[in-house]
Formats: C-alpha cells, structure tokens, sequence
C-alpha cells in the first residue's frame, strides 16, 4: 500500500470537510487500539498510514485558518 500524496488533499477546499474526515480517521485510530487491545488482527500498516493521513489533513487545516486570517 503505497502513502497518500499530500497533492491529494486539494479537493478539500472547506475546513468542514477536513474536521469530517479527521475526526473519521480519529475513529479508525480508536478501533485499530481497541482490536489490537483485544488480540484482534490489524494490519500495522495502517496505523502509519492513518496517522500519516490525519497529519496531512491538520496541516491542511491550518493552512486554511490561516489564509482566512489573512483575508480579514
């Protein structure tokens, strides 16, 4: 599985979007700690690559906060 781009990202124009889709990835997060709690399989891969994904959407995010600073 290869990581997502951060080029990827620019179809989210809208900071509702990307709190959408964080606090999506926030919920995985929690259930690939609860499976691995409970001797469930996960893929571990997906920890890096979720995590990676949530990094780039916050990043994104303040990006966004702060060009709308700029325009006020």
């Amino acid at each position: 599985m290869v990581f997502s781009n951060y080029k990827d990202l620019n179809n989210f124009s809208n900071i509702i979007e990307i709190e959408q889709e964080i606090f999506l990835l926030t919920k995985n997060l929690f259930d690939f700690r609860m499976k691995r709690s409970m001797n469930q399989t996960v893929k571990p891969h997906l920890f890096l690559h979720t995590k990676r994904r949530l990094a780039q959407l916050k990043f994104k995010k303040s990006i966004l906060l702060k060009s709308q600073k700029s325009e006020n």
